[in-house]
């Protein structure tokens, strides 16, 4: 396995526009695989279960980005506030609230993403286009103050058909720049489109991507 993370992740940036932040998925993959990743340069890592970010974050160095990716529950707050300066999969009005008031009790503010739902399967989480623009209102903005509203997340169909993969990348980002153009049209931070993985990242960013979230590409299948 040595040097191979180093060489995946050296191919992928070769590749990657620039202004395209990457996440590596490292969730389900050993510290040891992390930490070659680090030393080849990644800064940015994306876990999905509470106690592995948790797990990784006390033993990796203090520079690392994590963000948090998975579906979250409302009772793992804590500990990924405690740890992520971003969080991905804010996908109820509950979830967030919940993170805005663990984060301002622990003295952080950590970035957040809005989980759209365009995929065609109905297991996936997150808000409809049409929920998520009458949800997000500047009285809503402004009454939370322990999180920071950096942008939107969500994920295409997992189809073969790569028209549909498009059509919904491209709603995604035509929600974003609906928010970005009016609640959030003063906040040059809310910026932030993160959309595509390893099988897709390259439709995504063709299609408006900000933040690409690969994990099989650099670290192979997952080891447990």
């Amino acid at each position: 396995m040595a040097g191979h993370v180093t060489e995946n992740l050296q191919r992928l940036r070769a590749t990657l526009p620039d202004g395209v932040v990457l996440v590596a998925v490292s969730k389900f993959h050993p510290s040891e695989a992390l930490a070659e990743a680090y030393e080849a340069g990644q800064r940015v890592f994306g876990e999905s279960r509470a106690l592995e970010l948790e797990a990784k974050a006390a033993e990796l160095p203090g520079d690392i980005e994590w963000h948090f990716i998975g579906h979250l529950q409302t009772n793992k707050v804590k500990k990924v506030v405690a740890a992520a300066s971003m969080i991905h999969s804010v996908d109820s009005d509950r979830l967030l609230r919940t993170i805005d008031t663990e984060a301002r009790k622990a003295g952080r503010c950590p970035g957040v993403l809005l989980q759209l739902h365009v995929a065609r399967e109905e297991t996936k989480f997150g808000f409809t286009p049409a929920e998520l623009l009458e949800f997000v209102t500047p009285q809503l903005v402004a009454s939370l103050e322990g999180v920071e509203f950096r942008g939107v997340m969500g994920m295409a169909s997992n189809v073969d058909d790569e028209e549909r993969i498009r059509a919904d990348f491209r709603e995604i980002r035509r929600v974003f720049d609906r928010l970005k153009s009016t609640v959030f049209a003063s906040s040059p931070r809310f910026d932030t489109v993160s959309m595509g993985m390893s099988h897709d990242w390259p439709v995504a960013v063709q299609e408006g991507s900000t933040m690409v979230r690969v994990g099989t590409s650099i670290f192979g299948e997952r080891e447990y």
